[in-house]
């Protein structure tokens, strides 16, 4: 996993399927089918951090999924992004930007809703420790984040 890493991507934030949200009270960012299939076929599926940000707000830390979510037997691949800030509105058709620096663990089925939740809440306390060193922090300042003014993002 980690020779592709850092690696750098933006999107736009398209509706996913509803769960993060409503089942797991973790809410997620999905990029479009165009972006998913546009990362290395051969990067690992499983749990990811590194840095996210949304427009040309804040760059926050973000802890990302990549893979077929087996707890849910996606039919597709899927790349999901959790952002750990608290947004007061869904951001739909924004533009998303990510880093990923690191990889915690490969992805897996779980037995039950809870100890999926269990575990999402790990990975994100790991993205949280990870985020915090030297190495990591600095690529939240990356020029990456900083969309060019007055390009046309999605015909704004």
């Amino acid at each position: 996993a980690m020779r592709h890493l850092p690696y750098f991507c933006r999107g736009e934030v398209v509706k996913g399927f509803g769960r993060g949200s409503k089942e797991l009270g973790i809410p997620t960012a999905n990029f479009s089918e165009q972006v998913v299939e546009s990362f290395p076929s051969d990067i690992p599926t499983g749990i990811y951090y590194g840095w996210a940000c949304v427009g040309n707000g804040d760059v926050h830390k973000m802890v990302l999924s990549i893979g077929w979510n087996p707890f849910y037997k996606n039919i597709k691949k899927s790349v999901e992004t959790h952002i750990i800030h608290t947004f007061k509105e869904d951001f739909y058709g924004e533009i998303l930007s990510i880093v990923i620096t690191g990889y915690i663990r490969p992805e897996r089925n779980f037995d039950s809703l809870d100890a999926l939740i269990s575990a999402i809440q790990e990975d994100i306390e790991e993205a949280k420790r990870q985020l915090d060193l030297p190495e990591h922090l600095k690529l939240k300042e990356d020029n990456f984040f900083h969309l060019p003014e007055g390009k046309i993002v999605n015909n704004r």
